[in-house]
């Protein structure tokens, strides 16, 4: 809703650019849309992060959640970007995989990672897919000043979270990668289509060795229960290791307060999250923030 009336006097907008009160808790018919797509939506906190976001930058915009099943999804992203207000889209479980073959272009991460998180319609109307977790955990490293290149690494899980990680790891010039997981076929198919992308990449599939590694990376969900074991052996941890969480249930988790007390830098799992919206405002063409901004401004606790 605007108001051009200079003697009001509002907490819950800002004056745009014209002098005109904008209050951004109001949708309007130039409201640009983003959907957020999966099912259920119970739990969705895009919304709680982004829409703030918009609101203090005076964006007019919007993430929207729509649940949509997995037999409907493929007819309602269609039917969805139909729609000429809808920029693009946020896509959480169980779409992420389904959406690289609705695509109609694909990038690097996404084609190794085996899954897509954003879609954005570009102005030919094609829908450009692309991967973001990855992204989020290897920005977040970069503020902390690790050193990707020549690095060694291994990441523990090579399901939907781990692969995104791998790619970005990849994308930015490590020098060698361990795969772990207990699923074997899975980390070989992931080492697979990494090597196709990046044939000067040293990819191994093996145990969870962490003599001389550089990063260690717990990509799976143990450390979401408190009975849970820890995915590798502390022990062998020394303080020259940085050690990397995606659990976000809690923010120390017993891994990483293990690592802690080995003298390890760590990043919290949340941290992937915070990290990865930049990317996303980019990718929509919205600009950019901060981690410790959205932080500010979110209505959701992690």
């Amino acid at each position: 809703m605007i108001f051009c009336n200079s003697a009001l006097s509002l907490s819950d907008g800002h004056y745009d650019n014209t002098g005109c009160f904008r209050d951004h808790t109001m949708i309007s018919g130039k409201t640009t849309l983003i959907a957020h797509l999966g099912y259920p939506t119970e739990s969705f906190k895009a919304p709680l992060i982004y829409n703030p976001w918009f609101d203090t930058h005076g964006i007019d915009a919007a993430v929207v959640p729509m649940g949509v099943k997995a037999e409907d999804y493929p007819s309602t992203l269609h039917a969805v970007f139909k729609m000429t207000n809808v920029r693009g889209a946020l896509i959480t479980m169980p779409h992420k995989v389904t959406t690289l073959a609705l695509a109609d272009e694909v990038s690097t991460t996404a084609r190794i990672a085996g899954a897509a998180n954003a879609l954005r319609k570009d102005v030919n109307g094609k829908l450009i897919a692309d991967m973001f977790d990855g992204t989020g955990f290897t920005r977040g490293l970069a503020r902390k000043g690790f050193k990707f290149s020549g690095a060694r690494c291994l990441v523990v899980g090579a399901g939907g979270v781990g692969s995104a990680i791998a790619a970005s790891l990849a994308a930015e010039g490590i020098a060698s990668l361990v795969l772990c997981d207990t699923n074997a076929a899975s980390a070989q198919a992931l080492a697979d289509r990494l090597k196709l992308h990046y044939s000067r990449l040293d990819v191994d599939v093996g145990p969870p060795d962490l003599a001389g590694q550089d990063l260690v990376v717990n990509a799976t969900p143990l450390g979401m229960k408190d009975d849970d074991p820890l995915p590798v052996d502390v022990r062998q941890l020394v303080p020259s290791t940085f050690v990397g969480e995606v659990v976000m249930k809690r923010e120390i988790t017993p891994f990483l307060a293990a690592a802690q007390a080995r003298g390890c830098q760590i990043q919290v799992g949340t941290d992937m999250l915070f990290e990865m919206i930049p990317a996303y405002l980019e990718f929509f063409g919205f600009g950019t923030a901060t981690p410790e901004e959205l932080r500010t401004i979110a209505k959701v606790a992690y």
